[in-house]
């Protein structure tokens, strides 16, 4: 009798986050073992169900515990480091824990990866910072932050890069429903307040970025560990090439769900938030990938989900 091929397995940190939570459950379906590593800060428990697979494994502990990390990586085939203080206001309120979580939990693990393990990790497009009227960002574009997030999942692209057998995601900024759910994302935001206050004020409504949804992410990740050969060693921005939306264009898609949703532009105020560009995500699509998920199908699930969440539970900060 031939005896059966050994799974690969996957160590992801931050397994139980936004992302990670919609992932891991992908891969066990997918035939993959799975080895998560998560604090659970938020006092969430996203991955119940797959407690259940017989080839999930998780601990609770830190990202940066070299113990944890390095029996993690014993076995592993990818790498995927999620663990993260994910949002400027997050990093700005804790700046030191930010820089342990995304650029010293990653020296961890490079110092216990062996060189055939490959690491996909997600960065943010964030880090384009103000870009020029009417010009995409592409992935040549030069990376101007203009928050501590931003500049810090910079450093940690750079650094995985220039480790080898690696491959970075420029997010947009995601939405949709996910077991780990946050409403401290902008459509997500936008939809629950246009579900249950009927309104919002915009202040600089004109500010514009691209946008992804969380099931799409899991599946870009996927797909370069299927093309793992043609996209290692590159960054890709990774988002809807028909999302690139100001606050203003973003309300007007979610009021063609909810009619009665009502929003106004401040004529006074700032939005401490100062991102503002534009971004081309050719290069991914170039490989293959396109999103399943669009804005307003995205939209509409959110609609859903809020006859169940509250919002007290939901969010990073």
């Amino acid at each position: 009798m031939k005896k059966a091929a050994k799974k690969q397995k996957v160590m992801v940190t931050g397994g139980a986050g936004y992302i990670g939570s919609i992932l891991v459950p992908a891969l066990l379906r997918e035939g993959f073992r799975v080895q998560v590593l998560d604090n659970f800060m938020y006092g969430q428990a996203p991955l119940l169900d797959c407690c259940a697979h017989p080839d999930f494994t998780v601990e609770r502990g830190d990202a940066r515990d070299e113990r944890l990390v390095k029996e993690g990586l014993k076995d592993a085939d990818w790498i995927i480091p999620l663990a993260c203080l994910t949002g400027a206001p997050l990093c700005d309120r804790n700046p030191a824990e930010a820089k342990g979580v995304i650029l010293d939990a990653l020296d961890v693990i490079l110092k216990y990866r062996a060189p055939a393990q490959a690491l996909l990790y997600p960065t943010t497009n964030s880090g384009y910072g103000i870009g020029r009227k009417g010009r995409y960002c592409t992935e040549k574009t030069p990376l101007r932050p203009v928050s501590l997030y931003g500049r810090l999942k910079n450093a940690a692209e750079e650094k995985l890069l220039a480790a080898g057998n690696s491959a970075t995601f420029r997010l947009a900024t995601a939405f949709g429903v996910s077991p780990r759910m946050r409403l401290d994302l902008l459509v997500n935001d936008f939809a629950f307040r246009a579900f249950n206050d009927r309104f919002v004020v915009l202040f600089e409504a004109h500010f514009k970025r691209n946008f992804i949804h969380v099931r799409d992410v899991a599946r870009a990740f996927r797909h370069a560990m299927k093309n793992w050969r043609r996209m290692s060693g590159e960054t890709y921005n990774l988002g809807l090439s028909d999302a690139n939306l100001s606050k203003l264009e973003l309300c007007r898609a979610i009021k063609k769900r909810v009619p009665e949703f009502y929003f106004y532009e401040s004529p006074i105020g700032e939005d401490p938030d100062k991102r503002d560009y534009i971004v081309s995500n050719a290069k991914i699509e170039a490989t293959g990938f396109r999103p399943e998920f669009s804005l307003d199908r995205g939209i509409a699930e959110l609609l859903k989900s809020f006859r169940i969440i509250r919002r007290d539970r939901y969010s990073n900060v």
